[in-house]
């Protein structure tokens, strides 16, 4: 049996992408016979994961140096074999995304076989930001040389970040690709989601996005939902954290579509199953298009709903070569818009569609490919 040491910078009731993905593989990990502790920063959020299979420690801090010395005490008494497994977010660690002493730390403790899921690299530099903006992405780049250099094994959530690790590993490291799986785990309540599809579509197909609606997301999202539903005799539900607000401003600038577009805010991750199964097909435009770190896409893939979708710079060859979701290019919004109505017109594509993205997901997303692949190394 394997000991885990996972540090992550967000562990439920701590929301967050990371978070989330964090206790599938902590789940993913335990539940294969092998002991998993997880550290995580001190959560403020009433509730608890309630599994007793993984051992969960709150650190006095955000990796500070009390949490750092309570983590050095840990590994020094851990058992053998154990490892490190490090979910890597610039900012997750705080010290407002320059913690460069946990890196160094790190760097320190590379005799714990440390491994490292890089969710990210790096702020990007960029010339119209001003220093303060890019001194953290210099800032950023040491810490990523930092982390990378203490790795034994690297991962990366796109294929597209695999160069960008590789540079600030060690020669010789292995940087594999690691796809993000969706958290939201399908419930089979047919029932409820067809009551869910009168409630909201009201005898009219209902068209769903899935999101958190950031600044990036929300005007893509807006343009297409007005461009489907001057195409289309439909409605559209808006979902998850944010979906309220961005409700109101679409309406707000768009008063003739109130009676045509609704939100369900913020849900239980049941209840966003249940949502996602009662539409007829799912929108998600990317401004860098689809790919396998977009866990919105891969909820709606893994429950057998049909994805309009855009193709972009960070799109994997598999997602064309799969025929798993409706293609368009990135930024095409009139494109994503008449696809999408085009679909609502053909219940034989859209059902080979469905197909299609849950066979690849079950393929090549799903948990068990993550488990395996961290098991299968030694």
């Amino acid at each position: 049996m394997l000991e885990w040491h996972i540090l992550t910078g967000e562990y439920p009731p701590q929301p967050g992408g990371v978070s989330d993905y964090t206790r599938l593989v902590a789940r993913g990990l335990a539940a294969s016979g092998d002991h998993v502790v997880v550290w995580a920063p001190p959560a403020t959020e009433l509730g608890a994961p309630g599994d007793p299979r993984v051992e969960l420690r709150r650190l006095p801090d955000w990796y500070g140096p009390r949490s750092l010395r309570r983590l050095s005490e840990a590994l020094d008494r851990a058992r053998r074999p154990h490892r490190v497994l490090v979910q890597y977010v610039p900012h997750a660690f705080g010290w407002k995304a320059a913690n460069l002493p946990f890196c160094l730390w790190l760097r320190s403790r590379r005799r714990d076989r440390v491994w490292v899921m890089f969710h990210e690299v790096a702020y990007p530099f960029d010339r119209a930001a001003g220093i303060a903006r890019n001194l953290l992405a210099a800032v950023n780049r040491v810490m990523a040389w930092l982390v990378g250099g203490a790795a034994e094994r690297a991962f990366v959530s796109i294929p597209a970040w695999r160069a960008g690790v590789g540079a600030v590993t060690r020669a010789g490291t292995p940087v594999a690709w690691l796809p993000v799986p969706t958290a939201i785990a399908v419930v089979d309540d047919r029932r409820a989601a067809d009551e869910i599809a009168v409630r909201y579509g009201q005898g009219r197909p209902l068209v769903g996005h899935f999101g958190t609606y950031g600044d990036l997301i929300a005007p893509l999202v807006e343009a297409a939902v007005v461009g489907l539903l001057a195409r289309a005799d439909c409605r559209v539900l808006l979902m998850g954290q944010g979906s309220a607000a961005a409700r109101a401003d679409l309406v707000a600038k768009h008063p003739e579509l109130t009676e045509r577009v609704v939100a369900a805010g913020s849900l239980e991750a049941d209840d966003v199953s249940r949502h996602i199964r009662a539409c007829a097909l799912m929108l998600q435009p990317y401004p860098d298009g689809i790919s396998s770190r977009r866990t919105s896409a891969m909820t709606a893939l893994a429950h057998g709903v049909p994805v309009v979708t855009t193709e972009g710079s960070l799109t994997e060859p598999i997602w064309r070569g799969a025929a798993a979701a409706a293609l368009v290019p990135a930024g095409d919004l009139d494109a994503l818009a008449a696809t999408a109505a085009a679909l609502l017109d053909d219940p034989v594509r859209r059902a080979d569609l469905a197909r299609r993205g849950a066979a690849l997901y079950d393929a090549r997303f799903d948990l068990r490919h993550t488990i395996a692949a961290l098991k299968g190394i030694f």
